[in-house]
């Protein structure tokens, strides 16, 4: 892993990836983010739902990038707290040696990615604003396992609702894999809102809460996508992208959210859209 620098971990806020983690069965949150997550979930209660089948969307995505694309190194944007299936985990369960590059900028990340890679050659965390490109792009650690000469598989998994409008969210999705080869796969989701009002209800409690967060409809997201072919079925409702019931299980709900699992159903409005895209 190289840099053993400590890292400083900030308890008095919550943090995307450890509410998101949380929902996932995680262990490592505070109470902030016990209390942000039960506080939201109250108010949209999707979020257990949504959460849940991204991650499953995730493993997915990987497998086919692996064994229908042959694509053998990843990057995998705002990757969040290590949980099961992860990125590196699936690309190497159908490819050996696959390289992976994990990027977050939450320190408790870095920690927790530290200690789940350190014999892992194939595999490095970096901390780092993915909105940052350039910089990204000069990071050793990514260079050291990424050959741009070959294609490559970018993940922005539940991260596009993070890229406000003036952090060029079209600009970032599409720095990378504008360089990259043909053959190279941008896997994207992002939760939508197709009501409004409720969208902009949703965007003003979670950046109240210092979470920056731009919930968009689905032609707004549209919009900030590069124009690269769409693998099928498309772009959609991430739980319906080549489902797959007999997937890995992902870890139990914790006890306290169990009440939101299945809420989904009664609020169609809210969903993770998302889907894979090929350079030609």
């Amino acid at each position: 892993m190289g840099d053993h620098t400590p890292v400083e971990i900030p308890e008095d806020v919550p943090t995307s990836a450890r509410t998101y983690g949380w929902m996932l069965g995680g262990k490592d949150n505070f109470e902030v983010d016990r209390q942000f997550t039960i506080g939201m979930l109250e108010q949209f209660h999707s979020g257990v739902d949504i959460t849940r089948e991204n991650r499953r969307f995730l493993y997915r995505v990987v497998r086919y990038m692996v064994r229908e694309a042959g694509i053998r190194q990843f990057i995998d944007m705002g990757c969040g707290l290590p949980t099961n299936n992860n990125v590196h985990q699936v690309a190497q369960a159908f490819a050996p040696g696959a390289h992976v590059v994990y990027v977050d900028n939450d320190p408790i990340v870095l920690a927790h990615g530290r200690a789940l890679l350190t014999t892992d050659e194939t595999t490095t965390m970096i901390q780092a604003d993915f909105r940052e490109q350039e910089a990204l792009l000069a990071e050793p650690g990514l260079r050291r396992l990424i050959d741009f000469e070959r294609p490559v598989g970018m993940l922005f998994l539940s991260v596009g609702h993070h890229l406000l409008d003036g952090d060029d969210p079209a600009g970032v999705l599409g720095e990378i894999i504008g360089r990259a080869v043909p053959g190279s796969h941008l896997a994207f989701s992002q939760m939508v809102c197709t009501r409004d009002e409720q969208r902009a209800e949703m965007n003003a409690r979670f950046n109240a809460a210092g979470m920056g967060m731009r919930l968009r409809s689905v032609a707004e997201v549209e919009a900030i996508l590069p124009a690269l072919e769409r693998v099928e079925p498309g772009l959609l409702d991430v739980k319906d992208w080549r489902p797959d019931p007999g997937q890995p299980a992902l870890d139990p709900v914790p006890a306290e959210l169990r009440k939101y699992v299945g809420r989904s159903a009664l609020d169609p409005s809210i969903y993770e859209y998302g889907g894979l895209l090929r350079k030609v």
